[in-house]
């Protein structure tokens, strides 16, 4: 049998084993001075996951007032990549009759076709943190020189990913990434173990393409995707394509920790501006974060046209949203009101997801490309509350 399938036998064999004795309970959180759980590597489902509540539609804020007409090309786009599922046909179905410059009969069409449901965490809360990206333009080349020097590199060919979602129901949505060395299977590399393989000129993959800000691109790869402008000034797509199942540390808050910015300063332009009067400390900062995104190139689209999310659908700016697919479906519907900070209260579609959205009442909300929708995606740190749309034969759990 070849290295690589004997390796998923056994590791799906040994997973299975791992979850059987570990999903029946949940761990408390490993203090440091304690020893690991046999189980730490294995991610643990919530001692109480997110649930969802029935509504009136009268319990959405603003519902009466939000131009839906905006919204509704994004649920058009929900519809194609939802395609094939068979609690959303009635509504897909009947959607192209309705016409799209009508408020007040695409308001109808959801209020006949959907049902309300409040988004509750496991221990009730119902206010989660809002936070929001974008699709940054940033400079570059096809080839390395002397102001491009930083890679921005294709999932390597021995990063292996094992979907843990076919092992046990609680682990949908989540991956084991890592690598085989000897017959063991080890975490697969660092940040840190990346960049000092690159500057040794031992890393084996040849780059997509190369960027001249590291910083930007660090920003870059926790958006997801982004445009690069090349010298001759066409512009290249790319998007995520996968990671190398690290966690994500926010430096922010670590340079906040150090006392190099104030807690109020670590957005992302806050970073930046910290960054270019720091230089020499960019490097050693960026690979305190162990997590590491590989790209892809994307097809070329309309300028106009948002990056394909998650759910395999072109974003729409200021309609789409990520979210934990485990509490919300890819696809659906939802409410988000967020009056504190940037006020929002509004129709937007779950489109994508992201490393850093977890939990139920917990969004990323898609402001568009270029620097005016990074400054508003920069500054979005903020309470909300949602509400999932779903079909009226939608089967709740």
């Amino acid at each position: 049998m070849p290295q690589r399938a004997r390796f998923f036998t056994t590791l799906a064999a040994l997973l299975a084993l791992l979850v059987a004795g570990c999903a029946t309970s949940v761990q408390p959180p490993v203090q440091p001075e304690l020893p690991p759980s046999p189980c730490a590597e294995i991610p643990q489902p919530a001692a109480a996951p997110p649930r969802l509540e029935s509504a009136d539609w009268a319990d959405l804020p603003g519902w009466q007032a939000d131009r839906l007409t905006e919204a509704w090309n994004a649920f058009l786009a929900s519809c194609t990549g939802l395609h094939g599922k068979a609690e959303w046909q009635t509504a897909c179905s009947a959607a192209p009759r309705i016409s799209a410059d009508d408020e007040a009969e695409i308001r109808a069409f959801f209020e006949r076709n959907f049902r309300p449901y409040a988004v509750v965490e496991g221990d009730g809360t119902r206010e989660g943190l809002m936070t929001g990206y974008y699709e940054p333009l940033i400079r570059g080349s096809l080839v390395r020189d002397t102001r491009n020097a930083v890679p921005v590199l294709p999932p390597p060919a021995d990063l292996l990913a094992v979907e843990l979602g076919s092992l046990h129901a609680d682990l949908q949505h989540r991956r084991l990434r890592g690598r085989v060395v000897g017959g063991k299977v080890l975490p697969y590399f660092s940040r840190a173990e990346i960049n000092q393989k690159l500057a040794a000129d031992q890393w084996p993959e040849t780059p997509l393409l190369w960027v001249a800000d590291p910083v930007e691109f660090f920003f870059l790869q926790i958006q997801g995707s982004g445009r690069i402008k090349l010298p001759d000034g066409r512009q290249v797509r790319i998007g995520y394509a996968d990671q190398n199942g690290h966690p994500y540390r926010s430096i922010g808050r670590l340079l906040a920790e150090r006392g190099e910015l104030a807690l109020s300063a670590t957005s992302m332009q806050g970073i930046q501006a910290w960054g270019r009067a720091h230089p020499e400390k960019i490097s050693a900062l960026l690979n305190e974060n162990p997590s590491y995104v590989f790209f892809r190139l994307l097809p070329d689209s309309a300028p106009e046209t948002g990056p394909i999310g998650a759910l395999g659908v072109p974003l729409t700016p200021e309609r789409s949203i990520a979210v934990d697919p485990r509490a919300i479906p890819l696809g659906a519907p939802v409410w988000l009101s967020s009056p504190t900070g940037q006020t929002l209260n509004r129709l937007v579609l779950a489109q994508d997801t992201g490393g850093a959205i977890r939990g139920g009442v917990r969004a990323d909300f898609f402001w568009g490309f270029g620097k005016a929708a990074g400054e508003k995606a920069g500054r979005m740190k903020q309470p909300g509350r949602l509400w999932v749309l779903l079909p009226l034969a939608y089967p709740i759990r």
